[in-house]
């Protein structure tokens, strides 16, 4: 049966176009969550809407699974392979097919590089505002599924805000449009549901995205503070003064090691480091900016420098895209945490992971979106020390945990995919979670769109007596832990 499977793709999208030679195979079984690995059978990619749909109803006739992929980014585990399914790659949907520059729109598919987005409208003076960190190499479509944000979604928004419309085809490889051209479009907002549901409602393949215009004046500073509480504090303060930057990050001692190892940003000697930016009109900005440094200075700050130029102003941004792969210069292993907290809790929430890092005989680096209390802390551990990768996971678990106890997420932008989903009844009640699934049954009642991802165990299909795994006879389904 599998056989004949993978000679009906062959069919769809040409033999260059299925990979399945086991060795070719590994760089797929996982995503940028490398503690989870599972081989798919296949590879396909498609090069057109047409042959994503032939390939989803081939998978849909069959009963075989399949789980997306854009560039292999996610640090959720969204896009791991499902045992006995296939990987649906959309690197070769990789075009951005109309600039509409008069109505701020922008039609991409999936496969799109974000960072690209913003260079084909930058000569028009405009820009695509979400900014994950690895926006130099990570997909449009991915960032749909997982509802990316970045360094700038404090004022600008996530990808939710920025998404109009969607094509996607259903796991039944049926074909619908959701959204429109218009902002507000009548009836039930089901691209707002498509965005960030981690591809278990179907495969989008064109994606319609709002541009915004470039502000007239952006202006960063670098603050160093004694402290993570002092730079916690100077963040409450201008928030609370009624400032808006377009980004607030904040980094600490160790993360600022890591990024100075890695690309020497030049960041001054101190304990926490807060990058605050603020764009708009030249008067706004350069009145805002003024207020920024007396609250700054007022919550203890030493060193307060601002970019002189917009090189010195990248080179302060690179430091801080660079955080989390430098972790890398400073400890053999680490696992990337995304939780959320209310901005006021930062400096308990910070002793507390702190508290938690010394119990466990683990360090733990901050870098975060300190603006909307967006944490991302890196527990380091060195895999080769017996029982520190256990440790390391379950301080990770810990950490999210207290995330929701604080009146936060387990997850703010990188999604729940594997990694989280046994964490998804500490946040969500059975009724909510029941809901949920609702939806995604509304979508792919088979399930065979990156099953087993998102829920903490199988629900409602298998209440009714129904099967909740996919898979053809003889090929296992994933379980997932009750």
């Amino acid at each position: 049966m599998r056989s004949r499977f993978l000679d009906d793709l062959r069919r769809i999208v040409g033999d260059p176009g299925v990979i399945s030679r086991p060795e070719q195979l590994r760089t797929y079984e996982c995503d940028g969550l490398t503690n989870f690995r599972m081989p798919p059978i296949a590879v396909v990619l498609p090069a057109s809407t047409a042959q994503v749909q032939a390939v989803v109803r081939a998978c849909h006739e069959a009963r075989i699974p399949f789980v997306a992929r854009g560039s292999g980014t996610g640090l959720s585990g969204g896009a791991l392979p499902v045992e006995g399914g296939i990987v649906l790659s959309l690197a070769r949907l990789n075009r951005i097919l109309e600039v509409d520059l008069a109505n701020q729109r922008v039609v991409a598919e999936p496969g799109a590089i974000n960072l690209h987005v913003t260079q084909r409208v930058a000569a028009d003076g405009c820009f695509y505002a979400p900014d994950p960190s690895s926006q130099s190499v990570c997909s449009i479509g991915g960032n749909v599924a997982e509802n990316s944000g970045g360094a700038h979604c404090l004022k600008y928004g996530f990808t939710a805000t920025h998404v109009t419309a969607l094509e996607v085809v259903l796991p039944d490889g049926s074909l619908v449009h959701l959204g429109g051209e218009a902002p507000d479009a009548p009836g039930y907002d089901l691209a707002g549901v498509f965005v960030g549901s981690e591809g278990t409602l179907g495969v989008a393949t064109q994606i319609t995205l709002r541009v915004v215009r470039r502000p007239e004046v952006i202006q960063t500073l670098i603050a160093g503070f004694a402290s993570t509480d002092d730079a916690g504090a100077a963040v409450s303060a201008i928030i609370a003064a009624g400032i808006l930057p377009a980004a607030i990050e904040m980094m600490d001692r160790l993360a600022l090691d890591a990024a100075e190892a890695a690309v020497h940003p030049g960041y001054p000697e101190c304990q926490a480091l807060l990058l605050v930016e603020l764009d708009g009109p030249a008067a706004e900005v350069e009145d805002g900016m003024g207020r920024v440094r007396e609250l700054c200075r007022a919550s203890g700050a030493g060193e307060l420098r601002l970019a002189q130029s917009e090189a010195e102003r990248a080179a302060v941004w690179k430091g801080r895209k660079a955080a989390f792969a430098a972790m890398g210069r400073i400890s053999p292993n680490y696992i990337v945490q995304d939780g959320v907290i209310p901005r006021t809790a930062l400096p308990r929430v910070l002793h507390e992971i702190k508290r938690l890092g010394t119990a466990a005989g683990l360090r733990v680096a901050n870098v975060f979106h300190a603006g909307d209390g967006n944490l991302h802390p890196l527990v380091l551990y060195d895999r080769k020390i017996p029982g520190q990768e256990a440790a390391a996971e379950r301080l990770a678990g810990e950490i999210l945990t207290l995330c929701v106890r604080s009146g936060g997420s387990i997850t703010g932008e990188h999604g729940v995919g594997e990694e989280k989903k046994a964490f998804m009844a500490v946040m969500f009640a059975e009724p909510d979670l029941d809901t949920m699934q609702l939806v995604r049954e509304a979508f792919d009642p088979e399930r065979l769109a990156n099953p087993g991802k998102i829920f903490p165990r199988p629900r409602l299909c298998a209440e009714r007596g129904g099967n909740d795994q996919p898979g053809p006879p003889g090929v296992a389904g994933v379980a997932e832990p009750s």
